[in-house]
């Protein structure tokens, strides 16, 4: 087998930059903060809030692949997060509001370093920066953890999914794994400062495929619909308030 040396693509940007970059890799610090919280993560997760999980089996053997759920709390990635097995959660990125998690370089550091977070910049995302994002997904052999509705849920009920998630996954044999989340909004809903116990449970679904979807506008917006019409049947269908 050739061998061939490849930079780290964030090889070389200041602290500043590297830490909000979607170029960013894990480095030896990542490694053992990202490690140290995933463990506080899960024993909190379930002495506070009892978390339950099913269809764990449904998780694909290997990256890459993307995790998307409805999205009602900052619970939502930790525990998605958390729920990840080792092999996994190492190689995890959640994508994370640029303007909330990556504007002031303390939080951006715990974002980065602590929850693996790569930053999506909702006012200035364009195709390109997606492109690039799908790109390091199937190069680099990731996972992906985000939430279509592109924000939080003020009431608890699920929005209608955005087509940046077809742009990931489109035309590619990236499995798509459905998510539904319940009491997290309950537990810790926008506009409260700290989370109450409440118990949470995750449901996980069988993956989706999409290699036959066009990678177009067509084709992201039909994605969409397929996968929030999944994380919906894993709620039990419709559009109903989530863990109020």
């Amino acid at each position: 087998m050739e061998w061939n040396f490849r930079p780290a693509r964030d090889f070389g940007l200041p602290l500043g930059r590297r830490l909000r970059s979607t170029s960013r890799e894990p480095g030896l610090l990542s490694f053992v903060a990202h490690g140290l919280w995933t463990l506080l993560l899960r024993a909190y997760l379930a002495a506070f809030h009892r978390l339950s999980i099913a269809g764990l089996e449904n998780l694909p053997p290997a990256p890459p692949f993307v995790l998307i759920a409805n999205h009602g709390s900052h619970l939502d990635a930790l525990t998605l997060a958390a729920a990840l097995p080792r092999r996994l959660s190492r190689v995890a990125f959640s994508l994370a509001a640029g303007e909330v998690f990556f504007a002031k370089l303390p939080v951006a550091g715990f974002a980065a370093l602590a929850i693996n977070a790569l930053p999506i910049w909702r006012k200035h995302t364009s195709e390109a920066d997606l492109a690039f994002l799908r790109r390091r997904l199937e190069e680099d052999g990731l996972v992906f953890i985000l939430f279509p509705e592109g924000t939080r849920s003020r009431t608890g009920a699920m929005a209608r999914f955005r087509p940046g998630i077809g742009a990931l996954v489109a035309d590619s044999r990236i499995p798509v794994v459905p998510c539904f989340l319940e009491g997290a909004h309950a537990a810790w809903p926008p506009g409260r400062w700290l989370p109450r116990p409440r118990n949470v449970s995750l449901r996980i679904g069988a993956p989706l495929g999409f290699a036959a979807t066009a990678n177009d506008r067509a084709g992201w917006v039909e994605i969409a619909a397929a996968c929030e019409a999944a994380v919906r049947a894993l709620g039990g269908g419709g559009s109903v308030a989530v863990g109020s």
